[in-house]
């Protein structure tokens, strides 16, 4: 490490004391105020502490590049960020990872026209995260050469995260890794991960994918990244370190002021990771905090010595006495001289010095936000009902109001899916802090349902306060059909121990819309008045070969079809009936005959 820490000081040798200045300044100037929830994510990623346990953010908490840019700001040859030409090095971006981002921030200017996502913050995490896909060692397609892997997040330094793609992405099957030019850890991009060059695949390790998975986790949430608090959240969203957010707000700052085209592949490459102690050199500090005075420093004044003695011939310029003389109540500033009866005016001095310039009283601080909330109103539905992998009509929404019912703005209120389900808001996330308007009114992202039926909560609440919380029940249930149809009219015949020449074709509606996913049952009827299973006639087969005249694990496909199995003939003739029954309520008979062939 002895020999990067010599590059860096190489690098950056003349203007050391600058950069230290400019990082502090940045550092206590951009940094947000962490409190409630969010205090958690900076006490973990502060410097020498341990990453969140759980591993809470994009990637993991993963190791990142903890290089800066060049002090000098960069100039575009052509005058316009983003152009062809040479420049500095450091401005330069490789073409397809640049493309990359800027086709990303299209995208989602569509999407989330609200959300105000510049490019340069991509380019800013790339940078940081894998040094723009290793300098732009990507084909055309996008895709990294060979993949880009984080450290095993095993809890030895890094956050613990044990597997959950199976190696899919990662190729551990022990424990998880950040993955690709943006390093999203897998079960991140499980639900984040988005197909930016349209084949098809989602894959973290293609930069145009990775890029727009990145474009809209950032803007998760309804951020809009123009306001600071919430580009500050998003940066935080992504490894929560306050170290982080600055490496990455000093990118962004730089590639602002421009940036240049270069081929794929001649990228710079970063120099230092954050998992890696730098060693001190003799008399030097590793990180500088305050600007060492160099030769355009300005010169500093000398240090005060002892006040100069009056002269023996000069009256005292504030009491009027001469050396020598003691000084009496009748010379006292503010008192009245014995021989006119007037005050003498006081000494000026600072506010609060002497008995002429009392100290202004401080008007007191206003009340926060969330101390003028009395309470926590619902302002949206009562209650929220989706079907399995659909996403709720209705959102939560609350009113934060004071005690005459006046709404109370700028309010941090957490909402939180409590329960035995797989529901969650937009992002795969299980709660969410959102800020209220003007109106003091706060509305949670869109709550999306699982694949698990059942019931469960959700609840909003003033962040840092003990106010009663707003609870909305919700419900999950299977999806329903209403109306049962068959595929075709040729009749169902075979003759006896043959198998009928064609298989039961059906389609599911609900409210005139195919029903996807619909859970139904098949049963062989004693007779139209008799729904129990018969024991005679047509039959299906079960695993063993046997014969089946119930089936319960059947489901409709994604354009609500279902083709049942193959259905066998025994050796007795005859007419029967087949039933099929979906949850919801739809019912469908069908005739079947058994008979032999006419001469």
């Amino acid at each position: 490490m002895a020999a990067v820490f010599g590059r860096r000081m190489r690098r950056t040798a003349v203007t050391t004391a600058v950069a230290a200045a400019a990082v502090a300044a940045l550092a206590a100037s951009q940094a947000p105020g962490a409190t409630g929830d969010d205090a958690r994510d900076d006490r973990a990623g502060a410097a020498g502490s341990s990453p969140s346990p759980d591993g809470d953010s994009a990637t993991g908490n993963s190791p990142y590049y903890t290089d800066l840019p060049p002090l000098r700001s960069p100039a575009p040859p052509t005058g316009k960020p983003g152009g062809p030409g040479t420049g500095e090095r450091e401005a330069g971006l490789p073409a397809t990872v640049l493309d990359a981002y800027k086709k990303a921030e299209t995208a989602v200017r569509t999407d989330r026209p609200g959300c105000n996502l510049p490019w340069q913050l991509l380019a800013a995490i790339g940078k940081v995260e894998s040094g723009q896909a290793r300098g732009g060692r990507v084909d055309a397609d996008g895709t990294t050469f060979t993949p880009i892997l984080g450290p095993v997040l095993n809890g030895n330094g890094f956050a613990r995260i044990t597997d959950t793609d199976r190696g899919a992405y990662d190729g551990d099957t022990t424990h998880d890794r950040a993955v690709g030019p943006m390093q999203f850890i897998p079960s991140t991009w499980a639900f984040a991960g988005k197909d930016g060059n349209g084949d098809g695949k989602k894959d973290p390790n293609n930069i145009y994918d990775a890029a727009l998975a990145a474009a809209h986790y950032l803007c998760a949430n309804d951020r809009d990244l123009a306001v600071d608090d919430d580009l500050h959240a998003a940066i935080l969203s992504y490894n929560r370190s306050t170290e982080y957010l600055n490496t990455v707000l000093s990118w962004l700052e730089y590639y602002r002021k421009g940036t240049h085209e270069v081929p794929d592949g001649t990228g710079v490459l970063p120099d230092d990771r954050s998992d890696t102690t730098q060693p001190s050199l003799p008399n030097l500090p590793n990180r500088p905090t305050h600007p060492t005075p160099g030769p355009s420093s300005p010169p500093t004044s000398p240090a005060p010595g002892p006040k100069p003695l009056p002269s023996p011939h000069k009256p005292d310029k504030q009491t009027g006495e001469k050396p020598g003389e003691k000084p009496d109540e009748a010379h006292r500033p503010g008192t009245p001289d014995p021989n006119t009866g007037t005050h003498r005016p006081p000494t000026p001095g600072k506010p609060g010095e002497g008995t002429g310039n009392p100290e202004p009283p401080k008007p007191p601080k206003p009340p926060k936000p969330s101390e003028q909330v009395a309470r926590l109103a619902n302002a949206g539905a009562d209650e929220l009902t989706a079907t399995t992998g659909d996403a709720f009509e209705d959102r939560v929404a609350v009113k934060a109001e004071t005690r005459s019912g006046l709404g109370v703005a700028k309010v941090k209120v957490r909402f939180t899916v409590s329960g035995d389900t797989d529901a969650r808001f937009e992002g795969g996330a299980r709660s969410v802090t959102v800020t209220t308007t003007a109106t003091g009114t706060a509305t949670a992202p869109e709550l999306r349902a699982g694949e698990r039926t059942g019931e469960f909560t959700v609840r909003a609440r003033v962040v840092d306060r003990s106010l009663s919380a707003v609870e909305v029940p919700a419900t999950v249930t299977a999806p329903r059909a209403d109306a049962l149809e068959r595929i075709g009219d040729t009749p169902l015949t075979s003759a006896p121990g043959q198998e009928f020449a064609e298989r039961l074709r059906v389609r599911a509606t609900y409210e005139g819309e195919r029903a996807a996913g619909v859970a139904a049952t098949a049963t062989l009827l004693k007779s139209a008045k008799d729904a129990t299973a018969a024991d005679e006639g047509p039959y299906f087969k079960g695993a063993d070969g046997k014969p089946v005249r119930a089936l319960t694990a059947l489901k409709t496909d994604a354009e609500g079809k279902l083709l049942l199995p193959e259905l066998y003939a025994d050796d007795t003739a005859g007419t029967y009936l087949l039933r099929i029954v979906t949850h919801g309520g739809a019912t469908l008979t069908v005739e079947l005959k058994v008979a032999a062939p006419a001469a």
